[in-house]
């Protein structure tokens, strides 16, 4: 086993994305498919080329797959070290993370709640924290290795 530097007292596993955001997705991916299908209806698109066809199906469908994630992602924080689930799982180890910080966009916290940005070696990854204990512990997390400098 090797050490690590951090730790978590007990896992804390939580939604990826606030309520707040994910309504807003459902508001956004709703008006795109009303917008969808209000474009199918006034143009004549079955009379275009393939690749339209294709480029249109194309887009509904990541938009399809882009919110189901946004409502099923989640982010757990373990003694491994902190995984979210997406459509590609991304995952770091506690032994591999040289650095943690919060960030923030000013005015939109309430939407848009700070992500927890971790250094690896060379990389970044960003993990989103939707609930209230994965928020405390991504402020855990940072101020650990902030003192850690």
């Amino acid at each position: 086993m090797i050490p690590a530097f951090y730790k978590p007292t007990q896992p804390v596993r939580g939604p990826a994305y606030s309520q707040w955001f994910r309504a807003m997705a459902t508001l956004v991916a709703t008006a795109l498919v009303v917008y969808g299908v209000s474009i199918v209806t006034r143009y004549p698109v079955l009379s275009y080329g393939m690749a339209i066809k294709l480029l249109l199906l194309g887009s509904a469908v990541m938009l399809a797959i882009s919110y189901y994630w946004f409502l099923r992602a989640s982010t757990i924080i373990d003694e491994r070290g902190i995984t979210q689930t997406w459509l590609i799982n991304r995952q770091v180890e506690w032994r591999d993370v040289r650095g943690a910080r919060l960030i923030g966009i000013p005015y939109a916290g309430w939407l848009f709640p700070p992500r927890l940005v971790v250094r690896t070696g060379n990389s970044y990854s960003t993990f989103n924290g939707g609930s209230d204990a994965l928020l405390i512990e991504f402020a855990k997390i940072s101020l650990a290795f902030q003192a850690k400098r």
